[in-house]
């Protein structure tokens, strides 16, 4: 279930990120260009509040449909059941995708939804709604998350979208 809640930033228990103290080196930025596809865009860390910002096109063109950030991970906590996002931005749907030791392939993740909506506002998505993508992969577990991304994702489209602040509890 997939809950949007008006007001502060989030208040999860372990951070993920909030931008501050030099996250780029943690961010990768990358285009479906790796797989011959079409998209292009860029992300940005910096703002106020800090935050990573998200933008570009989207194209499906030869096979295409995505741009992302992904920030590696060493698993969360076993507890975690949910993760909170701190975002802002066009009215368009968006992704986070889940990458653990089950993804071996570029191709495998899990996957959730959620709106930007215009104004700062927090996004809580369960665990139990991300969905596994390309194949069949074993049930998540938190303490085997190795990465999550923020994705512009599967429609021709221009991205913009701002997170500034990760958590999960």
């Amino acid at each position: 279930m997939l809950v949007a809640l008006a007001g502060s930033p989030g208040q999860a228990d372990m951070l993920i990120d909030d931008f501050t103290d030099d996250p780029a080196p943690r961010w990768s930025f990358f285009t479906d260009r790796v797989m011959g596809g079409r998209s292009d865009g860029q992300a940005v860390i910096g703002g106020t509040p800090p935050h990573l910002h998200l933008t570009g096109t989207v194209s499906t063109a030869n096979n295409g449909g995505f741009i992302q950030a992904r920030q590696q991970l060493d698993g969360l906590p076993a507890t975690v059941t949910r993760l909170t996002l701190t975002v802002r931005g066009d009215g368009q749907t968006y992704y986070v995708h889940l990458r653990s030791s089950s993804t071996r392939l570029p191709w495998q993740f899990y996957q959730a939804s959620f709106t930007a909506p215009p104004d700062w506002s927090d996004v809580v998505i369960a665990l139990e709604d991300f969905r596994p993508s390309g194949g069949r992969l074993a049930p998540l577990d938190p303490a085997d998350i190795r990465a999550v991304a923020l994705v512009a994702y599967g429609r021709e489209h221009e991205a913009d979208l701002r997170v500034s602040r990760i958590g999960a509890d």
